[in-house]
This record gives structure tokens, C-alpha cells and sequence, in this order.
């Protein structure tokens, strides 16, 4: 009789996340639950054992932060507890540390007007002096130094997606690709508008009026515009150029809107057009249609062109 056996789980990423109060701790953990994280701030941390100890069916990346403010801060009891649970088998855990100049942090506090915890009515310098030392255990005891000295937010976050976005490399961007008319005014929250008014308006052929972009003659009409080539290759040029730019950026949604007169024709074919290009360029786009059941627009458009 053979037994069967089953393999281990993988082990559960624990990222403890901790360092000088100023120096990035919260943009770090805003990041880390935007990429999907579980985060925890300002977690007791003589709790973490119980806590890491209950069941947990999803076992997704756990991320704690803490700081000289948080309940129970020992640093000596912190690398004990670091000790045991690095030597666990079922948690593959990473220790990172946020640093800054002391200059820096002083401006950041005299830009920001908060009080420095370790203060206590004494000038910045002297609070950012004793947590330092206080600190200074766990600082050589992290294996990821970040030094936020000259890092904007926008360095830092992009610092942390690198270090730990999902391991799949899937992009944390959300893309939607719509068609409007601008005879009913612009879309309100698009990224990048481009205007399609300058090809030949199929609304102005008896037989293609009734139809849409997505009806093949109406796109065969469209595409057989001398203008129409050049221009769709030089606008997917340039969103295959900015996307993977607003997604190192973090920016997580990026709407981008082809306007025609009536947003029927013109647009519509133009969105269709470019999610296929951009699905074989390896992203996911959403398409909408604003305008495309309005009969109202055509109307419009008699009046227009």
C-alpha cells in the first residue's frame, strides 16, 4: 500500500517594515498593500508569533510596520523575536529598515510642523538623535538598508514595487480604452484624449450612417483615410511608450478616450483598433463606448459637419 505525500506549503512572505519615524515608513506600507499586501502598521510586536501562528487559509504576503512609537518597542526583544522567526520553515521573512539624514528629517518635520515623537518639548535634532541611537541595533540588523535621504515619494514607491511586486511581473495597471462624442461634452476623468474629427466622417454615407465602429464597412471606410495609418501607429507609439512609465509610477488606472463628433464611427473604431494592438503588446484594456447607442448625437452631427 503506497501512502501519499503531500508537499509542504510554500513558506509565508513576512516583511517587517521599520526605521526613523519621517524616513517613509507609511508610504512604504501604502505601496506594499497597493501591490497586495496584507499590511499591518503599528502592530504590537511582541504579538507577532501569535499572530503569525493563526491559521490563515490564504497565506498571501504578510507586511507589519513598527516604530520607536509602537507598544512593546525593545529592540533587543524585536531581534530575538527576528531570530526565531527567520529560522522558521514555513515563513521566508525579510527585515527592511528606512534611513534618512538627520538634516532631512529635520526638514521634513519643520515643512510638515509635526512634532517628532522622541522630542518631548526639545528641539527636532535632539529627538531624531535618540531614536537613531535607539534604533541603531535593528538598523544593522536589517537585511534591506533604504536610505530615503534624496528620494521623493514618488523614488520611494517606486523603489518598493521593485523590490517587491508579485512575483507573476504582472503590471498593477488598469487600462480602459473608451469612444465619446464631443457634441456631448469631454469625458471628465481621462488621462489622454485624442481627437478623431480630422478623418472622413462615415456619418456623411447614406449606407454607413445607421451602422458603428464596429461594423466592418464603417471600419473599412475609416481605415481607407490617408490620415488614418500614420496617425493610429504614432498614437500607439506613444501609449507603448507611456504605459509601462505611468505603471512604474505607480499610477494603478489610466484612462484613455478617442473623441468623434458624435462618438458612434470615428472613436469607436479607433478604440476597437487600439485594445487589439495593445492586447498583443501583453496588456489588458477595457473597452467602453460612451455615445455608442445614442441616436440623439446624429442629430448633432447634421448640424456640426
Amino acid at each position: 500500500m503506497t501512502s501519499t505525500v503531500h508537499p509542504s506549503p510554500a513558506p509565508r512572505r513576512l516583511l517587517l517594515v521599520t526605521g526613523l519615524a519621517g524616513a517613509g515608513k507609511s508610504t512604504a506600507l501604502a505601496v506594499l498593500e497597493d501591490l497586495g499586501w496584507e499590511v499591518i502598521d503599528n502592530f504590537p510586536v511582541r504579538l507577532l508569533k501569535r499572530l503569525v501562528a493563526m491559521p490563515d487559509e490564504a497565506r498571501g504576503p504578510l507586511a507589519i510596520g513598527f516604530d520607536s512609537r509602537t507598544r512593546g518597542f525593545v529592540p533587543a526583544d524585536i531581534i530575538a523575536l527576528v531570530k526565531d522567526l527567520a529560522a522558521r520553515e514555513d515563513i521566508a521573512l525579510t527585515f527592511v529598515f528606512l534611513d534618512c539624514s538627520g538634516a532631512e528629517l529635520e526638514r521634513r518635520y519643520n515643512e510638515t510642523r509635526r512634532r517628532h515623537p522622541m522630542a518631548a518639548g526639545h528641539p527636532v535634532p535632539e529627538g531624531i538623535a535618540a531614536e537613531r541611537e535607539l534604533l541603531e541595533p535593528l538598523r544593522r540588523w536589517a537585511e534591506i538598508l533604504i536610505d530615503t535621504s534624496a528620494m521623493t515619494s514618488n523614488d520611494l514607491q517606486g523603489h518598493i514595487r521593485q523590490l517587491f511586486a508579485p512575483e507573476s511581473g504582472e503590471a498593477a495597471l488598469t487600462l480602459t480604452l473608451s469612444s465619446f462624442g464631443f457634441a456631448r461634452g469631454m469625458p471628465p476623468l481621462a488621462d489622454l484624449v485624442f481627437d478623431m474629427r480630422f478623418l472622413d466622417n462615415p456619418h456623411w454615407v447614406p449606407e454607413l450612417r445607421p451602422l458603428t465602429g464596429q461594423d466592418a464597412p464603417v471600419g473599412e471606410h475609416i481605415a481607407r483615410d490617408p490620415a488614418f495609418a500614420e496617425a493610429f501607429a504614432q498614437i500607439r507609439d506613444l501609449l507603448l511608450l507611456l504605459l509601462p512609465r505611468y505603471a512604474a509610477q505607480g499610477k494603478p488606472y489610466v484612462h484613455v478616450a478617442f473623441g468623434c463628433t458624435g462618438g458612434r464611427h470615428r472613436s469607436v473604431y479607433t478604440a476597437e483598433r487600439m485594445a487589439e494592438d495593445l492586447r498583443a503588446a501583453g496588456f489588458s484594456p477595457t473597452v467602453r463606448h460612451r455615445n455608442l447607442g445614442s441616436r440623439a448625437a446624429d442629430d448633432i452631427e447634421r448640424d456640426r459637419r
